[in-house]
């Protein structure tokens, strides 16, 4: 658990300083630092769904050849 808040904490420390290098704005930074994670967090979800389905594509055949 301690590696995923220290994960969490850098994730959003990047995600903030390049938003405010970038527009010079701390509420723009803030912002993208909240949101960005947010969002990659739900596409991480839908890419390990895929992900799985198509390693069950891949498995299926074996499976139906050995039986």
């Amino acid at each position: 658990m301690l590696k995923t808040a220290t994960f969490a904490v850098m994730h959003f420390s990047i995600a903030f300083a390049v938003a405010y290098l970038l527009t010079g704005s701390v509420m723009i930074g803030g912002l993208v630092a909240i949101v960005e994670p947010a969002v990659n967090t739900v596409g991480y979800f839908f890419h390990e769904k895929l992900w799985r389905r198509l390693e069950q594509r891949k498995s299926a055949p074996a499976l139906l050849t050995t039986a």
